[in-house]
């Protein structure tokens, strides 16, 4: 079974910059595993890493059994996760690739169901040079969908029913949610309207709970999968959260929302994404006051995280860490 290494845990907890020391250590690339990080333009609000689109250079390994067959294939495969860019076009930092960053333009839905399609075929091409897949990032159904092969539901968009719950308030459709879901109920984001009614339309569509995964289902994984966890003490992370909110807003984070609106995302469509561009919007819509958006999004960070933690602490596959430094020797004897 191929095998890839997973780096988890709670937003502003430094798994960039650690998938980024550990690629350049065992000859990895990066797939990036963060529901609004694959959108372009969405850079300051979702901590993007500070890379750009450059070529890098391929090297085919190992060698295909019918010559040029498999790096023709691999070839459309990268071309069509980019759409359109050329396949040796990467998103580059720290000279190290990162895969599914920056590609959605975010007036696009995407999915948990797309993620999932385009990691294994990431996962694939990474394969196919002869490099270790490190898949990283904060949305954690997303990456239990691939490395556990998560049977997501292919509910197509119902126009008319999300017309009707987007008119209930984001407290009307958890409450809704919550009765008829628990499970999922528990790990959503209960202010996040995209969320809530995609959960919603797939309970209503199927009469059946949003599929999750039970403990068995950890047993069962689709590669040979080293996880990693950084959990560092809530009072040093709520810590980092604030230092790095400050830090977003004096970059031009509330500019970079402005930039969106004006490029043609709604409002509606930018409170949707949450967090920073949900009370952002909502500042700029005058309804909050700055001071009431920095205390309400630090507050909604902070229970972020927290929720982050409970999904994860159901695997007991994660090997958590308090420092990056613990867990190189772990991935050394993985490899």
């Amino acid at each position: 079974m191929n095998k890839i290494f997973v780096i988890v845990g709670p937003t502003s907890s430094g798994k960039s910059e650690l998938a980024v020391k550990f690629a350049k250590r065992f000859n990895g690339e990066i797939i990036s595993c963060d529901s609004r990080q694959i959108y372009k333009g969405m850079d300051l609000g979702t901590g993007k890493v500070m890379g750009n689109w450059q070529p890098f250079p391929i090297v085919r390994h190992p060698e295909p059994t019918a010559p040029g067959d498999e790096f023709i294939k691999l070839s459309k495969v990268y071309t069509s996760l980019n759409h359109g860019s050329d396949f040796n076009k990467y998103f580059i930092y720290k000279n190290i690739p990162h895969h599914l960053i920056d590609v959605i333009n975010p007036k696009r839905r995407y999915s948990a169901a797309l993620f999932q399609r385009d990691a294994k075929k990431a996962i694939k091409d990474i394969f196919a040079r002869g490099k270790l897949p490190i898949l990283c990032g904060g949305t954690a159904h997303w990456i239990d969908a691939v490395v556990y092969n998560q049977m997501i539901p292919d509910v197509k968009p119902n126009l008319k029913l999300r017309m009707k719950l987007e008119k209930k308030s984001a407290d009307n459709l958890y409450r809704r949610l919550k009765k008829l879901d628990p499970v999922r109920a528990k790990n959503i984001d209960k202010s996040n309207k995209r969320r809530l009614i995609r959960a919603l339309e797939i309970v209503i569509t199927t009469g059946k709970p949003v599929p999750t995964l039970s403990t068995d289902h950890y047993s069962l994984p689709t590669y040979n999968a080293l996880w990693l966890g950084i959990n560092p003490p809530q009072k040093e992370l709520f810590a980092k959260i604030k230092k790095r909110l400050k830090q977003r807003l004096s970059l031009g984070v509330v500019k970079e929302v402005l930039k969106l609106h004006r490029q043609g995302l709604s409002w509606k469509k930018l409170e949707s994404f949450g967090l920073e561009y949900k009370f952002i919007a909502l500042y700029l819509q005058k309804k909050i006051t700055y001071d009431e958006m920095f205390e309400q999004l630090l507050l909604a960070i902070q229970h972020y995280s927290k929720r982050q933690m409970t999904w994860w602490k159901g695997n007991k596959n994660i090997k958590w860490i308090i420092k990056p430094a613990d867990g190189q020797k772990l991935v050394k004897n993985f490899i």
